[in-house]
């Protein structure tokens, strides 16, 4: 008996939910959504990972750069150079 109103109420209770998009669409809906959502995951992901490379060239190319450049050496330099006797 307790178990029939359980059932009930749950019916009512789900019944008096307004239904959502979920609800509202058909499951080749959702699923091209999902794999849509998965292709644009994944080229954000790219683009990042695209992005940090170049960024990680540009750094090695000025790095090259200024260790070719005599007055950024001269001016970068530690001038003890008891160290190295």
């Amino acid at each position: 008996m307790k178990k029939q109103q359980r059932q009930q109420n749950n019916q009512q209770q789900q019944s008096d939910k307004p239904a959502t998009l979920k609800d509202l669409l058909g499951a080749d809906v959702l699923s091209k959504l999902k794999q849509q959502q998965d292709q644009l995951k994944a080229d954000e992901d790219k683009r990042k990972e695209d992005e940090r490379i170049r960024v990680e060239e540009a750094r090695k190319a000025e790095q090259k750069r200024l260790d070719n450049d005599f007055e950024y050496l001269l001016n970068n330099s530690k001038l003890d150079w008891k160290k190295h006797k």
